[in-house]
């Protein structure tokens, strides 16, 4: 990406200018009459010669020319389109939308498979087969845990947390009902 750099000298003390009559003639052939002095004007005396190139009244300084401190001012500029900026906020909102509707779809399906694993476990009567149904939910959860991971929308490690509160939970029922016995460790 190129950048564009302008810069402008500007003197820091503007000189006190006057006009002066000369026997110079204006286009008009007559003399022209003496003007007061005109203080401080917003450019200096060398700028005479551009402000004023085919003639006119000279403008001269009525004091003793000294060197003169320049002040110089830059500006740069990139060469990037206007609309960039507005282009990078469409594309921000676009993925935000996107981001959220991953991000709510995991949600859901991680709630509804903690809510069947809160009524397996509430049941007296629970039966090892019903185990089957929630394990369905799990892997489709696992499924968009796994999808958000893989688009960016999910951090790898907050994507492992939240299979593994789910394998978790899972694990809790099945030792409550007595379905799973954990190993013994010496």
């Amino acid at each position: 990406m190129a950048a564009v750099a302008t810069c402008l000298v500007l003197p820091c003390k503007p000189k006190t200018l006057s006009h002066v009559a000369s026997s110079v003639r204006c286009c008009t052939g007559a003399l022209p009459r003496r003007f007061p002095v005109i203080k401080t004007l917003a450019f200096s005396s060398n700028l005479s010669s551009v402000a004023f190139p085919n003639g006119g009244t000279p403008i001269r300084a009525l004091e003793k020319p000294k060197p003169m401190r320049r002040s110089v001012v830059c500006e740069a500029a990139t060469t990037k389109k206007p609309d960039s900026a507005s282009k990078r906020a469409r594309q921000a909102e676009k993925r935000r939308i996107y981001n959220k509707a991953k991000k709510s779809e995991v949600k859901t399906r991680m709630r509804k498979a903690f809510e069947e694993l809160d009524l397996l476990k509430k049941k007296t009567d629970a039966k090892a087969e019903e185990i089957r149904s929630v394990e369905e939910l799990i892997a489709k959860a696992y499924s968009a845990i796994d999808k958000a991971v893989k688009s960016g929308t999910l951090h790898k490690n907050t994507g492992a947390h939240r299979k593994s509160r789910l394998a978790r939970r899972k694990k809790t029922v099945e030792i409550h009902h007595g379905w799973y016995i954990p190993a013994v460790t010496a």
